[in-house]
């Protein structure tokens, strides 16, 4: 059964990482079509297939292993897993944010590097890292998110299947130069997303570090309102989906879930230098 708070946090990851990846690719393709290099579009279908691949076997792997674990070594390697793909998650975010601007220059330049060179093949490998980044983050956010999810990774998966689905429908949109998102209110506004979903992440990790006596100091409950919202059923159960919601929750998670919140939004929403906008533009469309 889907739960419907796990299929949206999947969703998001899903589209916003699969965005970026084919945003990517939308620039490549259409700037080897502009300078009459099309032909060489196989070499980026290649690259992208063998990270997409490779990207699918490391999340596949990741996951066998936190399910052979035995306690209490599961939830210490669950509680890093998590911490590590907010980590990653948060560390993108920020650098996609300042990198905008440039992006496109430089994939661009790399690309005339590549044909200049004569080294085709380097077409693969730019295709290849440039996706396999988003990969690995993507299927390391998900495993997160599935590792929390208990009975729900099942929902997490096919929420980040629908996700990627429409990201690459955007990816052919924006190949045409049809301007169907702008931009920089989807960045914005995904990456708050991704904040809060990350926030759950790591205050989940908290908690199971917690339970296991890793952590001792602020062990002690909080408050308890499962009487009022509880975090198993109902509104309560989306809330622990999207935000790591827990009625019952000990001091150490709930400080660690607002400290992380507040600052990250405070640091990610703060104005950016004039130089650095965020992603505004779309490749411009290719006849055909």
């Amino acid at each position: 059964m889907f739960d419907l708070g796990f299929v949206v946090s999947g969703l998001l990851t899903g589209l916003r990482e699969g965005v970026e990846a084919a945003l990517i690719v939308a620039i490549v393709l259409t700037y080897l079509a502009r300078t009459g290099n099309a032909r060489y579009f196989g070499r980026i279908g290649l690259g992208v297939l063998v990270a997409v691949v490779l990207s699918v076997v490391a999340g596949g792997v990741l996951w066998a292993t936190v399910g052979k674990l035995e306690e209490p070594y599961e939830q210490v390697f669950e509680g890093l897993t998590m911490l590590l793909a907010a980590a990653v998650v948060t560390w993108m975010l920020f650098w996609m944010r300042r990198q905008a601007a440039s992006v496109k220059g430089d994939l661009q330049a790399k690309v005339d590097r590549a044909l200049t060179e004569g080294s085709v093949w380097a077409l693969t490998i730019l295709a290849f890292t440039a996706v396999i980044r988003e990969g690995i983050e993507t299927a390391l956010f998900l495993v997160g998110q599935a590792t929390s999810a208990d009975t729900g990774a099942i929902s997490v998966l096919g929420g980040a299947l629908v996700g990627l689905g429409a990201a690459t429908a955007l990816g052919y949109g924006f190949y045409r130069g049809a301007r169907l998102i702008n931009l920089r209110t989807f960045f914005t506004w995904t990456g708050i997303g991704l904040i809060f979903i990350a926030a759950g992440l790591v205050s989940r990790a908290v908690h199971e570090l917690v339970e296991i006596g890793v952590i001792g100091v602020g062990a002690g409950m909080a408050f308890d309102i499962s009487g009022v919202l509880p975090h198993k059923e109902g509104v309560g159960q989306f809330l622990r989906a999207l935000l790591g919601y827990t009625s019952q929750p000990e001091w150490a998670t709930l400080a660690t879930w607002v400290a992380y919140t507040v600052t990250v939004l405070w640091l990610y929403l703060r104005p950016l230098p004039p130089s650095t906008p965020l992603p505004s533009e779309v490749p411009q469309p290719v006849g055909g």
